[in-house]
């Protein structure tokens, strides 16, 4: 079996796959690079106590990070309960991906794996849509190309922005909204920001299209806030909640 985790700036994802490639489980916590490698291994193990799965059947594991701090903890911990060291997204890893930033490192191993895991599944050209503490919208070519991005403020943050910097606005959960315009302080705020994220998205994705008017893209979206926001997009954007664990998966296989 195979463990897959993405270490991100809120959370940590955690997934399992057996030989076969099917998720077993897929489970999250929160990202504390202050956490001994003791306390990372008794939050995995706890994990898959919850699960029932037991963490002497897993015979390989893979982590990709966009939080440095965390990286040495997780590896010492993930070595000292499976008896080797895991793989880690990053230079010298093979993933078959043709980058064609200017600066290749910038990219985050979170948009390396999930685009690996697009071009796997989905026809190219690809708007990919990760949706974490940042909102990316990531553009890969016809040639199967990753070209490059946008990136604006991730949906939790901005609602904490705006009650943390407001002193009459109070916290809220993403929900869907009722109505387009809203009769409460609460409904006002969720409205905006879910419908203000949807339009945000619609003329990236619009900008995008006229830069290549002879050709149809393939849209897709990934994290926590997806399913939500998606429904109120006019694209067409197909929501993939594993889309990052697929990718850790290929590129594992990628390098045996």
């Amino acid at each position: 079996m195979l463990l897959a985790i993405d270490i991100g700036n809120s959370n940590i994802s955690v997934g399992l796959f057996d030989e076969k490639r099917e998720l077993k489980f897929l489970s999250s916590i929160d990202t504390d690079a202050r956490k001994t490698s003791d306390q990372i291994c008794i939050d995995l193990m706890n994990i898959f106590a919850l699960y029932h799965y037991d963490i002497k059947d897993v015979t390989g594991a893979i982590f990709s990070s966009v939080v440095p701090p965390i990286n040495f903890m997780m590896e010492k911990a993930l070595t000292r309960l499976l008896g080797k060291a895991p793989m880690m997204v990053g230079p010298g890893v093979k993933t078959g991906l043709n980058i064609r930033m200017e600066v290749h490192n910038q990219l985050g191993a979170d948009l390396v794996a999930a685009a690996v895991a697009a071009l796997e599944k989905y026809p190219a050209p690809i708007i990919m849509i990760d949706m974490g503490t940042a909102t990316t919208i990531s553009y890969i070519s016809a040639q199967r190309c990753y070209e490059g991005g946008v990136m604006f403020p991730g949906v939790y943050l901005s609602l904490d922005a705006l009650s943390e910097h407001t002193a009459q606005l109070p916290d809220i959960s993403l929900q869907h909204p009722k109505n387009l315009i809203g009769k409460n302080t609460e409904d006002c705020m969720r409205n905006g920001i879910v419908y203000g994220t949807a339009g945000m998205l619609d003329g990236i994705i619009d900008r995008i299209r006229g830069m290549i008017p002879d050709q149809e893209p393939t849209i897709i979206a990934t994290g926590t806030p997806a399913p939500v926001i998606a429904r109120y997009c006019r694209h067409q954007v197909q929501y993939d909640k594993n889309l990052l664990m697929d990718g850790l998966w290929t590129i594992y296989q990628k390098n045996q």
